[in-house]
Formats: C-alpha cells, sequence, structure tokens
C-alpha cells in the first residue's frame, strides 16, 4: 500500500502502523539506524547490539535488547515500547522528514547506513526472489525498471538518500558507508562506538569486530534471525560506484552497460558532490 507517495509491503507495514508512529514518544537516549533496504540495516543492528553487550554492567545473553523496526507493524507496539528499558534501538528504512517528531525532539542519536545503489538493487532483487510471502519479479530488467523509478518496497533509493543527506551535518546524525565498514571494519565499530559514547576498550573493539565480519554472522545466521538468517546473509560481497578499488559484488553480473551508465548519471543528478 501507499503512504505519502511511498509504497510499502502489506506483509509488514499497515496505515495503522503509521498513526501509530505520529504519537510515538522517543527518548534520549533512543539510538536511531536508519537505512534503504538492503544496505546492510543487519550488520549495523548487530554491531550496536554487541557494543551494548560491552557497555551496559550486567548483561547477559538472556537479557532483551528492546529493538523495534519502526514502521513494521508486526513488532511495533507503543505500549509495549513504553516498557522497554533503556536504551532502545530504533530501527527504519523511513526517509528522515517520515520519522516520529519526538526523535528530533529528544535529540536522539542517528546512524544513517548508506551503501552502493548497484549492489543495493541487485541484494534488493534477490532478496524479493528468494523470499518466500512477499513478492518476486520475473526478470532482473524488469526489478531494474521499477527501482530506478522507486516503485519498490520503501520507494525511491534516491529520494531516501536526497532527503537524508540534507542532514549529513546534523551533530546527532552520523554517515556510515557500508563499504568503508568492508574494508576496514575495526575503525568502523571504534567510530560508532565514539558517537553513540560507548566506553569500549581496543580488545574489546576488535571482539566485535571478529564476530560482526560477514562469515560469523552467517554462521550464526540460523540462530539470530531463524528461517530468513540464510535470504540476509546471501553473499556479503560489495562494488562501489567509482574510484575505489574493493571486492567486487554482484551488480557486474546482472548490470547491462546501459543499464549502469542509467544509474550512474541517476546518481550525479541526484547527489552529485
Amino acid at each position: 500500500f501507499t503512504h505519502q507517495g511511498i509504497p510499502y509491503p502489506v506483509t509488514m507495514c499497515t496505515s495503522e502502523t503509521f498513526q501509530a508512529l505520529d504519537t510515538f514518544e522517543a527518548r534520549s537516549d533512543d539510538i536511531v539506524l536508519a537505512s534503504y533496504p538492503k544496505c546492510g540495516s543487519n550488520w549495523l543492528l548487530h554491531i550496536v547490539i554487541l557494543s551494548l553487550e560491552n557497555t551496559i554492567n550486567g548483561w547477559t545473553k538472556e537479557s532483551p535488547i528492546n529493538f523495534s523496526y519502526q514502521e513494521c507493524n508486526f513488532i511495533l507496539s507503543r505500549f509495549r515500547m513504553k516498557q522497554f528499558s533503556s536504551p532502545r534501538i530504533l530501527a527504519t528504512h523511513l526517509h528522515y522528514d517520515k520519522l516520529p517528531g519526538s526523535i528530533f525532539e529528544n535529540n536522539a542519536k542517528i546512524l544513517v547506513l548508506f551503501r552502493n545503489p548497484k549492489d543495493t538493487a541487485v541484494s534488493f532483487f534477490h532478496f524479493h526472489n528468494d523470499v518466500p510471502d512477499i513478492p518476486s519479479y520475473g526478470s532482473w530488467d524488469e526489478f531494474f525498471r521499477q527501482f530506478m523509478k522507486g516503485q519498490v518496497s520503501w520507494g525511491s533509493y534516491f529520494d531516501f538518500a536526497i532527503n537524508w543527506n540534507k542532514h549529513i551535518d546534523d551533530a546527532n546524525v552520523k554517515f556510515i558507508l557500508y563499504e568503508d565498514l568492508k574494508e576496514n571494519l575495526t575503525s568502523g565499530v571504534k567510530q560508532i562506538a565514539e558517537f553513540l559514547g560507548f566506553s569500549l576498550t581496543e580488545e574489546q573493539i576488535e571482539t566485535i569486530s571478529t564476530r560482526s565480519t560477514f562469515q560469523a554472522m552467517r554462521a550464526k545466521s540460523q540462530e539470530t534471525h531463524g528461517a530468513v538468517g540464510r535470504f540476509l546473509f546471501r553473499k556479503g560481497k560489495i562494488a562501489l560506484v567509482s574510484g575505489i578499488s574493493s571486492e567486487v559484488g554482484d551488480w557486474k553480473n546482472l548490470f547491462r552497460e546501459t543499464q549502469s551508465q542509467a544509474m550512474d548519471e541517476k546518481f550525479q543528478e541526484c547527489l552529485a558532490g
């Protein structure tokens, strides 16, 4: 269904959920994790949870980390969220201006994760076609056309990017690149901890990094994510839009040259500089 011009999956979101978000009461110590789908949100969530494990005195594996995907109706409950102890983790795929106003009024810290749109699109395509109970696409070309028009779940990657890019210099917002985490995970974990005010030793940071590699997360995906784990951790490879050498991802296996050029042009049009 469509809400404020953006399509959402009916299997996960409802209009009632968005109405509830309007009155959601954020706290100043809430941690917001924002990303477009398939940009590594589960990876970022994993890192933050491990950081909390090493930060909160008395926290054990049996203790619940209080986490909610903001716009997903099967998890979100205003009344249940009120009972959660702090800090709460609020993950979301929403645009900046679609988040509850109380998040900004209470100056909650926001981590925003971005990924090369080409790899994002390929990962999203495979996710749609692999996971049961969500719509599939007949071909990559069909999905690419819909992706470029923003007619996929959670709308346009580029609109999401433009909306968040306006707040790149906000004091309570930190932008993280999937590719940077891939290149130097230890440095990324350290930056995340510092932004969130976590006091972690170098040894703890190294341990978190080791436990947050793609291989380590995939090995435990059935335990942490159940049946959907094998779909969330499919390959974990990346490629960059330009310039920096890195591990090549799936996009070159699916993109036609004309499609690659079209996305480059769209990226420059929306996010030049």
